[in-house]
């Protein structure tokens, strides 16, 4: 397996861990009464959820344009 290809396979996992993680904490601030840290874990998991689709589409495009050896 290549770099290249160990990278993608490790950011599609690290997006999709990083999207549960972020609907487990949604739902357990739904289920809480007092869920500041929850919300704060829901805010924080979308925003890196965020990053790292931006700094994917930045990487597929580098690999794209043969950039990136």
């Amino acid at each position: 397996m290549s770099l290249k290809t160990f990278h993608i396979v490790f950011m599609v996992l690290a997006s999709a861990l990083t999207a549960l993680f972020g609907l487990w904490a949604l739902r357990e601030y739904n289920r809480s009464s007092e869920g500041g840290g929850y919300l704060a874990m829901v805010i924080g998991a979308g925003l890196c959820f965020v990053l790292l689709l931006v700094y994917g589409k930045w990487f597929l495009h580098k690999i794209k344009d043969n950039k990136l050896t």
